[in-house]
């Protein structure tokens, strides 16, 4: 069991060190606990790294598995250990094709279970159609992605791991809406033009 999160620590040359947090997911408020006296969260985060100098698309594509991980941080030391926090949401409903689509909310400990309530919601709502026969699953998965970056603003990705070993469809006609990246609005527009264009939970319970 566990909440599991990502937490990937930005270094100057803008790649990024990703660590493993077993407890990170549950509600958001280890964005608190990381400082720059407390860089590891007293221990919540491990010491070990997964991944060294990395590029924020693969931490998405290699990394983030959105019906394993709830959650992803993204520390910048240099700016006093600020933390964008992020709320995985796994678009998918469990039968094993397509296991790889997930997308990425901002958001906050004091919006996060609003949140959380509403995609369950939204996800199960569209799980009875698909049941009932009223809506394809290819069809409810492209209204559920285009809700989730219309009204919470989210960046859907591809986790490209499930499709190398075999969970994912890895075709069938189905043309997801392209990944992109949700750049912190406090990087400057130098900033934004000197990092490549990346990539781009909850549900993962969901029928």
């Amino acid at each position: 069991m566990g909440h599991r999160a990502l937490v990937a620590y930005r270094r100057p040359d803008s790649l990024y060190d990703l660590r493993y947090s077993h407890w990170g997911g549950e509600d958001l408020t280890l964005a608190d606990e990381i400082t720059g006296t407390t860089p590891l969260a007293d221990g919540a985060i491990e010491g070990a790294l997964l991944a060294g100098s990395i590029t924020r698309d693969r931490i998405l594509t290699d990394h983030l598995d959105p019906c394993v991980h709830e959650a992803l941080y993204l520390v910048d030391p240099a700016a006093d250990y600020a933390v964008d926090a992020f709320r995985v949401c796994w678009l998918e409903w469990g039968d094993g094709r397509d296991g790889g689509r997930g997308a990425l909310v901002a958001t906050d400990p004091d919006e996060d279970r609003r949140l959380r309530i509403w995609f369950r919601a939204t996800k199960t709502a569209l799980a009875d159609i698909i049941e009932m026969g009223a809506l394809s699953r290819r069809a409810a998965q492209s209204y559920l992605e285009a809700r989730v970056c219309e009204e919470e603003q989210g960046t859907v990705y591809t986790y490209t791991e499930s499709l190398a070993d075999g969970t994912g469809d890895g075709g069938g006609g189905y043309t997801p809406t392209p990944d992109r990246w949700i750049e912190p609005e406090r990087q400057t527009d130098v900033e934004r033009d000197d990092e490549p264009d990346g990539a781009g939970g909850i549900g993962a319970g969901d029928p």
